[in-house]
């Protein structure tokens, strides 16, 4: 559309210099014309080579002063003498009318402009500069001329012009008039393609412009000397903004990066990790070296296990007869409490076999009920943005004002032929050029029938019932004027017509191709608002879509260098769909979009390889996923429960096989851990809170972990106990329910504390997670304290009279053996523990461990942040391969839109110079200042200027524009596109620097919103802008209003997370400068000087905000740190202040428990740093669940120690690993590791990443700490015995705490454990 009113402005340059003078005439210097008037039923112009005459039509004179006030007398009595006609006057003027609407955002470079033509046409003195040779002119008519043009004047000329933006395209003005993109135009580029007829079809002669930077021009062909043509030169940093000048613009900073903190010149982190680290090896070694030297070993030892020779040494005695403290008597007591009051349970449930399961049951049933009202939150913005977060709040708030961003349905398309072609150069010229290989005519063919199909299907609703097409979803701008669908497609250059793209245009002769389809393409690339392109002439081709709108080319190619278009190696169709959240709407479009996809599945190109995706394809794959994974998590899940099954039992010989298998026991335990949840799930479900896809894949993993763990501690701690004579089956479970609920108690209430208190994020996928499994880990501790406690029973009672468990009407003859407590047990008591626990082994492990933290904190801050979206997707999956095209091919990033909320004053001209960016406007506007973030796009991740409505819309609205009219008589509103007569233009009465203003403004503003552009107004607002300003009270008053432009291409999360950063900056300094701008205002208007001026301002300051599609999932990522902090701090803080009560408010132990989960958490951050495993509400959920787990390889083992009457800490860490460290590593570590293993075969990389390397990570760094590292850590550094514990441990008998099985270890054997901590018991 551009292109062609610039076309017209070429056409009135070279008509209006078509009569230039003889050959011979161009001596006298003194000038004369060389043409008047226009030759009749043609463009050219009369030959006439006399003196200039007067100018006598006033109206004419009118017009000339407007454009040429050089060359009209401020005198009026003087008269008007010139080398044209009033007629031609009129035509000169008229076609100004274009290059006004465009070129007047720069008015000196408006001013130049004219300035050429004004000379050319009018000036009485047209031969001093300008000839013609005597051939060129036929039937008195001039068709050829030459124009001398001063070297300063030409090059003043361009550098005024150069930068002037389209704010609808986003393109410079250059772009459309010199040929070529403007940043490749020269003066002499831009002068010789407005003279070249054979490429400028709207010349209607040739005219040779010759630069020279002398005074005079001498042109050898015809022998005469020409005076260049100079008029003064408006620079345009006097007039125009910074947006189309970029002399006007102020230098930009240097781009410094952010400091970073160092000491001494080295990371921070590392340097203060590597001295902590010398620290403690220093200490550490300085301590052992001093031992080992320095201090003479223990003139015995005792053995680890053997309490009853400790009770009989003489320094225990000692020991014995300490008094103890009001401290440990307070521990003693707290213990005793929950022993008893355990023990009382366990003899209830274990005497209420029916009562207590029953009741169980009823309550999980009434809980699972809930289920009737489950709902599952699938929708992404739900999962991972809060409701009242900033980025949801701007969400909702751009919906509501305008309307949801769209449903992008996307072809990337590229050639099976991937290589450059070359293409001769139309019309006589033997040059050529390299065209992308998506631009060979078959290939636009073959696209243009996909895309045909595409926009031919249609699908049928079953649940709507009826037929669905495009025409029924899709954006229409123009609509009801233009029906036609949104397609952002190259095709639509030439209006989806395959004759379009194959017409030719043939010389006169017949023999060259003057025009094709290339020649097309690269003048709707340069212009992609070109109404017609005359080079095509007798085709009326355009470049506007048949949705009456412009097709970036930057939107519908990819895979070009800089900004060569027709290298493009990629074609990209876009099918813009409306996203109405009503559900009608949204059937309709996702049963289209099936249809769509389906077809895509098929499509088998000959030429083309197609990647696409619809709206839906998204959460199609990851429903195919998790339905795919489905199998896999269910294989997963079943070797859990066939190990749990087969390692709970205790098998002692084969003829009691299957007497002492607790098969059905194990599985029991497994159901108790599905009902617990499923308990949880159905309580939140009665209110309201639904679940997440995460819930149902993380939570049982959780609970079943932490569930399994308390089942084989039960378990194996009631099959280790000796009973004693006459002790009946109730009586030793309320024995063991007593001994092992407190440890339970402990873990349990710990973990769903800390999870109930990591529900207070704000991120609604770790806040929902973080309620379902609080709620599931109490009920299944609940259940396991009542239900299983029952089962147990049942199950040792048919043990003890010999009952298969299977078959249990059959019994056994075989009387049951003493057990030794499992093959794992005796493994990790004879072998395992006096290892570990060596004085050789321990410093080793110890150097170990703390190498490892410290390397894994000198990393942590370093993992990456964000989730790749192509990870969520299957590596099978079609959406996989439209990721990697997009990284690939795509050439700009997602729309952004900075939008004004509603309040702002447009009718002032105070308010419009607070947004717009064209003359007059200063640069710290929002246009402004968004036109300066462009300037440093490597930085801003904001590639183009924006489009203003408010800047087209003072374009449209001046007098000389066209634009706005009015029908005769009525004062109603005449369409730019009606050309009846009986249309006048506006009647502005209320003018302020050539900008409407006060009810002006708004009353003419609706017709620009309504305007459809065309070749008679370009600037019309309705395709580009007719969503894009929300009026409101009948159209009487202005809302909230944005102005779009482009994020740069973004191919990482980082490029995602930083765009957001840097966009929420820009707005929010922009909000900034409004506020100021108001205060001062206000303050003024009070008669307030400005170093009066307060921080607050009565005018209200609309805020300015950026909103992009992709903000609300990136919001989480600028805070994903502080919320990893807060939440797995608070959850330490629970499990602390839960250990420190429940241990009778031990510190030390409560201390060296959180410690231990510090270090697994930091070997978790260390995973994620060397195993790729980046930072998001995923990960962060499994921090979260690592704590949980964390807790039940740390708490049992520490509290055995706690509580555990050996005198040394040494003796202590070995019976705390060897009574509880069995459990541990066959409950929680082998239950875990043998179902991980099976999720390495997932076909999600999802799963493969987030579920089975943290899960493995959580595992496996859980047992290393809990099995290895703590022992030791509690052999070195434990709390310090309690003597009253001690004294109440050597006075009980032996037989009820010492291990069932004897110590077959030797004397000699047990005197290998070192006994650096012996000094614990000589302190006494």
């Amino acid at each position: 559309m551009l292109g062609k009113d610039y076309e017209k402005l070429l056409f009135v340059a070279v008509f209006l210099l078509g009569a230039f003078s003889y050959l011979g005439f161009a001596k006298d210097h003194g000038g004369h014309c060389i043409w008047y008037d226009e030759c009749p039923g043609s463009t050219y112009n009369k030959n006439f080579t006399g003196k200039a005459k007067q100018l006598t039509d006033k109206s004419a004179i009118e017009k000339l002063r407007g454009m040429c006030p050089q060359l009209v007398p401020n005198d009026t009595s003087q008269p008007v003498m010139t080398c044209c006609s009033a007629k031609q006057v009129h035509t000169l003027d008229s076609s100004m009318a274009i290059p006004r609407t465009i070129l007047s955002r720069c008015p000196a470079c408006l001013q130049n402009f004219l300035a050429l033509f004004c000379h050319s046409t009018c000036d009485p003195h047209q031969s001093s500069f300008m000839a013609v040779d005597k051939a060129d002119i036929v039937n008195n008519c001039l068709q050829a001329v030459y124009y001398g043009i001063s070297q300063d004047f030409a090059y003043g000329m361009f550098n005024s012009c150069k930068d002037v933006q389209n704010p609808s395209s986003g393109q410079k003005a250059l772009d459309m008039l010199c040929g070529r993109e403007a940043s490749k135009c020269t003066p002499q580029d831009w002068l010789n393609y407005m003279g070249d007829k054979s490429k400028n079809p709207m010349a209607p002669f040739t005219i040779y412009f010759t630069i020279s930077p002398n005074d005079t021009i001498h042109l050898d062909k015809l022998n005469i000397t020409l005076v260049p043509m100079h008029n003064e030169i408006a620079p345009c940093n006097s007039s125009c903004s910074c947006q189309d000048c970029q002399s006007s613009c102020k230098p930009l900073p240097p781009d410094v990066p952010p400091q970073k903190w160092s000491i001494l010149g080295f990371d921070p982190v590392i340097f203060i990790v590597s001295c902590v680290y010398c620290a403690f090896v220093i200490v550490f070694g300085s301590v052992h070296i001093w031992i080992y030297f320095y201090c003479p070993p223990p003139d015995k030892s005792w053995p680890l296990n053997d309490s009853t020779a400790a009770a009989k040494d003489d320094d225990c005695a000692y020991m014995r007869d300490v008094a103890p403290g009001c401290y440990d008597r307070f521990q003693v007591r707290t213990e005793e409490f929950f022993e008893h009051k355990f023990r009382i349970w366990g003899h209830f449930c274990a005497r209420h076999l029916v009562v207590v399961p029953s009741t169980c049951v009823v309550i999980c049933v009434a809980l699972a009920a809930g289920l009737a009202f489950f709902q599952v939150t699938s929708d992404p913005v739900e999962l991972w943005s809060a409701p009242d977060s900033q980025a949801r709040q701007e969400k909702n708030y751009f919906d509501n004002n305008f309307s949801p961003f769209y449903r992008t349905e996307m072809l990337i398309i590229t050639a099976k032929n991937g290589s450059l072609w070359w293409k001769k150069d139309l019309g006589e010229g033997t040059g050529g050029h390299l065209y992308g290989p998506v631009l060979r005519k078959e290939i636009l063919h073959e696209v243009l029938d996909l895309q045909t199909s595409i926009e031919d299907l249609v699908a049928y609703s079953e649940k709507l019932h009826r037929n669905v097409t495009l025409e029924d979803i899709c954006f229409s701008p123009l609509k009801p004027d233009n029906p036609n669908c949104t397609i952002m497609s190259v095709l639509n250059y030439f209006q989806n017509d395959h004759a379009k793209i194959d017409a030719v245009i043939v010389d006169s002769e017949g023999f060259w191709n003057d025009a094709d389809y290339t020649s097309h393409f690269s003048i709707c690339a340069k212009d992609p608002l070109t109404v017609n392109d005359l080079n095509m002439q007798g085709t009326n081709l355009s470049c506007l879509a048949e949705f009456g709108g412009p097709v970036m080319p930057w939107v519908a190619l990819g895979g070009y260098p800089g900004d060569n278009y027709e290298n493009a190696t990629a074609l990209v169709v876009t099918f813009v769909v409306n996203n109405f959240k009503n559900e009608t709407f949204q059937e309709m479009a996702t049963t289209w979009e099936a249809k769509y996809l389906e077809l895509l599945h098929r499509f088998q190109g000959d030429n083309i390889t197609v990647n696409y995706s619809a709206e839906r394809s998204i959460q199609d794959e990851l429903n195919r996923e998790s339905q795919s994974d489905v199998f896999t998590v269910l294989i997963s899940y079943c070797v859990m429960f066939l190990y749990i099954s087969i390692a709970l039992g205790n098998y002692n010989s084969l003829s009691r096989l299957l007497v002492d298998s607790k098969v059905l026991l194990g599985l029991s335990g497994v159901v108790i851990v599905l009902v617990s949840v499923v308990s949880s799930i159905g309580f939140f479900s009665y209110i309201r809170i639904p679940a997440t896809l995460i819930i149902i894949e993380v939570v049982p993993f959780l609970v079943l972990a932490v569930g399994v763990d308390n089942i084989f501690i039960l378990v194996q701690t009631f099959d280790r106990y000796k009973p004693k004579p006459g002790e009946t089956t109730e009586e030793q479970v309320a024995h063991v329910v007593g001994k092992v609920g407190p440890s339970m108690l402990l873990t349990s209430l710990s973990e769903s504390l800390a999870f109930f208190l990591g529900a207070l994020t704000t991120m609604p996928a770790v806040r929902v997670f973080s309620l379902y499994a609080a709620m599931a880990l109490f009920i299944d501790f609940l259940l396991q304290m009542s239900c299983f406690v029952c089962l147990l029973t049942i199950d040792a009672k048919r043990r003890e009279v010999g009952r298969f468990e299977i078959a249990c009407c059959k019994k056994t003859s075989v009387p049951p053996q003493v057990s030794n407590g499992g093959y794992l047990y005796y493994l990790i008591k004879e072998f395992y523990a006096p290892f570990l626990l060596n004085k050789v082994v321990r410093p080793i492990v110890m150097f170990v461990f703390v190498t490892w933290i410290c390397v894994c904190a000198a990393v942590m801050n370093k993992v990456e942040i964000g989730l790749d979206q192509k990870l969520s997707m299957p590596e099978d999956s079609y959406v996989l391969r439209y990721f990697y095209a997009m990284e690939e091919y795509l050439s700009v990033g997602s729309p952004v839109y900075f939008v004004v909320e509603g309040g702002h004053n447009y009718t002032t001209v105070a308010g419009q110079n607070q947004i717009c960016g064209g003359s007059g406007c200063p640069d710290n506007s929002l246009l402004g200042q968004v036109y300066q973030a462009t300037r440093r796009s490597n930085s801003s991740y904001i590639s183009y200027p924006p489009s203003s409505w408010l800047d087209d819309y003072f374009d449209w609205v001046s007098p000389g524009s066209g634009c706005c009219r009015t029908f005769k008589g009525n004062s109603s509103f005449c369409p730019s596109s009606d050309d009846r007569s009986d249309c006048e233009p506006c009647n502005i009465t209320h003018v302020q620097q050539k900008r409407p203003e006060g009810e002006d403004f708004v009353r003419f503003l609706p017709w620009f919103l309504a305007d459809n552009p065309g070749i008679s107004c370009p600037k019309g607002g309705h395709a580009a802008y007719g969503s894009a300003v929300k009026l409101l009270r009948n159209d009487s008053l202005i809302g909230a209003t944005y102005f779009m432009t482009y994020h740069s291409i973004l191919r990482t999360s980082n490029d995602f997370i930083e765009a957001l950063r840097y966009a929420r900056e820009l707005g929010f300094n922009i909000t900034r400068t409004l506020s100021e701008w108001n205060a001062t205002d206000d303050a003024l208007s009070n008669g307030q000087t400005a170093s009066s001026l307060s921080s607050d301002s009565e005018r209200v300051t609309p805020v300015v905000f950026p909103y992009s599609i992709f903000y609300v999932f990136y919001e989480q990522y600028l805070t994903i740190v502080n919320q990893t902090v807060f939440n797995l701090g608070l959850s330490m803080a629970a499990i602390f202040g839960m250990t420190f009560i429940l241990l009778g408010f031990d510190l030390w132990t409560a201390i060296i428990i959180i410690v231990v989960i510090a270090m697994i958490l930091l070997s978790m951050f260390g995973l994620m740093f060397f195993w790729s495993v980046s930072l998001n509400a995923l990960s962060l959920v499994n921090l979260v669940m690592t704590v949980g787990i964390a807790v039940e390889f740390c708490s049992h083992v520490t509290r055995a120690f706690a509580i555990s009457g050996f005198p040394t800490r040494l003796s202590r860490a070995y019976h705390a690993i060897t009574h509880m460290g069995s459990s541990v590593l066959s409950g929680i570590t082998l239950t875990k590791l043998v179902g991980i293993f099976v999720l390495a075969f997932s076909k999600s990389q999802l799963f493969r990443v987030f579920y089975f390397r943290m899960y493995f990570g959580i595992v496996l760094f859980g047992a290393c700490h809990g099995l290895i590292f703590l022992p030791v850590l509690l052999s070195y550094c434990g709390p310090f015995v309690n003597y009253a514990r001690l004294n109440r441990h050597l006075r009980n008998s032996p037989s009820e705490n010492a291990p069932i099985a004897s110590d077959r270890r030797s004397e000699s054997q047990s005197a290998l454990v070192g006994h650096v901590d012996d000094g614990e018991a000589n302190r006494s």
